[in-house]
């Protein structure tokens, strides 16, 4: 019997609880930005690179090359790319700006929500096509986001954009912690028990403060742009993993369970790190703020109404 989407909600509501907890603390001021800023980075530095080791340090190089998987997800992710960029074009928006749009439309927040609450929800096993979706968002859609906006801005493909795309890449500590657990897989070599224990506990860290952090950062996002903003997160939250279903299901085939992973890792709400390039580049901040803020405060409802159903894929 699979759950009902109140056993699911109350299931999320920790996960929401503590993200409100983060919220919270920042509004009163007692935690303030400076701090968040810091916590952030310890959680995208230390804590979710110790728990990505730690899982896919028991994983080969070739449980992540499940082609229907990667297809399914690709072909969606690029269908509701191109509509929220032609319809950023049709309102006369640069390609700068429809870049940052449709990057909020496709990315959500796997990372730091998604990895740490679909183990939880889904079982352990969920980390393994959790990780792939991370992977091919960097890989993909985080240097298809640089190469529009750098090449729009000097009207050409230059070696620096390219440049600038690898070393993104290569500084990215949860790529990196991937592939650091998938050599020492694939070169069968095995954590002495000390290591594996300090990643535990480090990785432990993760949920939580993945989470504070998360409400935290939403305490300076601002609602403007309302219409805009409501655009992408409809997007994000119900067209996407709409599409990514109608692909895993219909089109590709992809096994059940990694296919109600895949779902409900698509449902998650915009990804952070893309303020943070809207800022970095100065194009549309705000419109990315808010679709954030907006997403999130949405996904509470729509998350677990997705994973109630797509959990009936696998019971």
């Amino acid at each position: 019997m699979y759950p009902s989407m109140i056993d699911v909600l109350l299931k999320t509501l920790p996960f929401f609880a503590i993200v409100g907890l983060g919220y919270g603390a920042a509004r009163m001021a007692f935690f303030p930005e400076v701090a968040t800023a810091y916590l952030t980075k310890f959680v995208f530095y230390f804590a979710l690179p110790a728990m990505i080791i730690r899982f896919s340090a028991n994983l080969s190089f070739a449980d992540l090359i499940n082609i229907p998987f990667i297809s399914a997800y690709l072909s969606a992710s690029l269908l509701i790319y191109l509509l929220a960029t032609g319809v950023a074009m049709l309102r006369r928006r640069n390609v700068a700006e429809a870049a940052v749009e449709a990057q909020c439309a496709t990315i959500g927040n796997v990372g730091f929500l998604g990895i740490p609450m679909l183990a939880m929800l889904m079982g352990p096993e969920a980390v393994l096509w959790v990780m792939l979706v991370l992977a091919i968002d960097q890989l993909v859609f985080g240097s298809l986001i640089v190469i529009l906006i750098v090449g729009s801005r000097d009207g050409r493909m230059s070696f620096g954009v390219l440049r600038t795309v690898g070393l993104g890449l290569i500084k990215n500590p949860m790529i990196m912690a991937m592939i650091v657990g998938l050599l020492c897989s694939s070169s069968g070599v095995v954590l002495p028990a000390p290591a594996t224990e300090f990643f535990d506990i480090l990785g432990a860290a993760a949920t939580p403060g993945a989470l504070f952090a998360i409400g935290a950062s939403l305490a300076s996002k601002s609602a403007e742009r309302l219409s805009v903003a409501s655009w992408l997160a409809f997007c994000k939250l119900i067209l996407h993993p709409a599409a990514v279903a109608i692909a895993a299901l219909f089109i590709f085939p992809v096994a059940a369970y990694p296919a109600a992973v895949l779902i409900a890792a698509t449902a998650l709400p915009v990804a952070g790190n893309i303020f943070i390039l809207a800022t970095h580049y100065e194009v549309a901040p705000q419109r990315v703020s808010a679709s954030i803020f907006l997403s999130t405060v949405a996904s509470v409802v729509t998350v677990s109404l997705i994973i109630a159903w797509v959990s009936a894929l696998y019971s």
